[in-house]
């Protein structure tokens, strides 16, 4: 099996360079970790421009489902570039896009024919959500939680509550959108401990907020991610969904699942609300979708999705490179892939319940799939956020090779390809453990 690979400093020559040339060109708004440079990529591994070779358990933050340049979806990609670049799907017909669409209608659960909009990212794909509800509803309140990353685009954005930076001087928002906390138990003041609390964490939103702030008949949707992405990987407890739901229904809102991140088999299912039970009226998928490629498909019975022709467009969305990327993912995943999530997510998690049992700065360990968090913690008894310690860890992890992100306020993500092999679950561990050691040992 093969191991990370540094022979320079890091960063090296050349990525020294390049930075240098990026900090003088490209927009300061973007966040990195460290200086990692990518040159190219196969499978799980990624090799600098100074050569350097490392373990990927980011992929590209959850994108790159099938693996760095899997050789069917390259083939894919290549064949369909020499037939048809682009053609606009918002004006034209072409079959990628069509047959897309029909692959992706089967795969949602729930009842009826559904219909698919297509666009070029997660955002969009949120942004079309946020949209179809209040066009379909003819209702202009919106809920959604705490913690929530559901874009940038400025929709998206008022969806979103996971950092304050995020939306600094951007203010005034889409009005009408009400946060609240995920999974929250109002009663015991603790997230996600007691799973006893399920049904009162999501009635808290009937019995106090419908009767004290928002009117329920003015409200077109509750936005949820299954599991939450970028506000710490948190799962809630197995009814919360189920009832929440059931309050959406019982008020004629609509429940629109945010799978940008935990969807595509990521989780081990294709889409994470499958393991909660419920079916959601609206989804948005991206991310994993199309392996790389820019897509983002949002998804509704057609009797939800029912606006006008010129209602909503994207120019690029539904690409058919994009599209036949998509084909090609979504068989690798119902062949195989999505088993594998299932197999080596249990592994990973495994591994990093035993690190839990062994270093007292791991304050929890959860997910689904291969969709996996370690929180680091001062103490255990306070849980006191270590977020220096999440920080340098995974500095710690890169400079012996291992890709790793941050996510919550203090908690590192573990969200590699669902093509993961056994031996590159233990070499990950391997390596976690002795940043770990390095750190907080």
């Amino acid at each position: 099996m093969k191991s990370p690979q540094i022979k320079t400093p890091l960063p090296g020559p050349r990525a020294k360079e390049l930075i240098k040339l990026d900090k003088a060109f490209v927009s300061p708004s973007y966040t990195r970790s460290y200086p990692l440079v990518a040159e190219k990529g196969a499978g799980l591994w990624i090799q600098d421009v100074d050569g350097n070779v490392f373990l990927d358990f980011t992929a590209g933050i959850a994108v790159n489902a099938t693996g760095h340049c899997h050789p069917k979806v390259v083939r894919a990609i290549e064949k369909q570039a020499k037939r048809l670049l682009h053609m606009s799907g918002t004006d034209f017909y072409y079959t990628p896009q069509i047959v897309l669409a029909e692959k992706l209608s089967g795969l949602v659960p729930g009842r009826g024919k559904k219909r698919v909009y297509f666009g070029n990212s997660g955002a969009e794909a949120v942004e079309a959500a946020f949209k179809l509800a209040r066009w379909h509803t003819k209702r202009e309140l919106n809920l959604a939680f705490f913690g929530a990353f559901h874009g940038r685009t400025m929709g998206a954005l008022s969806l979103t509550a996971s950092k304050a930076i995020q939306k600094k001087h951007y203010n005034p928002f889409v009005p009408g959108i009400t946060h609240i906390p995920y999974a929250y138990c109002y009663r015991c003041a603790y997230n996600l401990t007691y799973p006893q609390c399920d049904m009162y964490c999501a009635r808290w939103v009937e019995d106090t907020l419908f009767r004290t702030t928002v009117p329920p008949e003015e409200v077109a949707a509750i936005f949820v991610e299954p599991i939450q992405g970028e506000g710490g990987y948190i799962v809630p407890p197995p009814g919360f969904h189920k009832e929440l739901h059931r309050i959406a229904k019982k008020y004629g809102i609509l429940y629109v699942a945010d799978e940008v991140q935990s969807g595509m088999g990521r989780t081990g299912k294709m889409f994470a609300m499958q393991h909660f039970g419920v079916a959601a009226d609206i989804v948005a998928v991206a991310k994993g979708v199309a392996s790389g490629m820019p897509l983002g498909a949002t998804i509704a019975p057609a009797k939800i999705m029912d606006w006008e022709a010129g209602s909503h467009a994207s120019t690029f969305g539904g690409n058919p490179v994009s599209c036949q990327a998509a084909l090609a993912t979504i068989e690798l995943l119902e062949n195989s892939l999505m088993e594998n999530a299932r197999q080596q997510g249990q592994r990973l998690l495994k591994g990093l319940g035993e690190l839990y049992e062994r270093f007292e700065c791991i304050g929890d360990v959860r997910g689904k799939g291969l969709m996996v968090a370690a929180e680091l913690v001062k103490d255990r008894q306070s849980k006191e956020p270590a977020t220096e310690w999440r920080s340098l860890i995974i500095k710690k992890a890169f400079e012996k090779g291992l890709l790793l992100l941050g996510c919550g306020e203090n908690s590192i993500r573990f969200s590699p390809s669902l093509t993961v092999s056994a031996g590159e679950i233990d070499l990950c561990l391997s390596i976690f453990e002795e940043a770990l050691q390095k750190v907080a040992g």
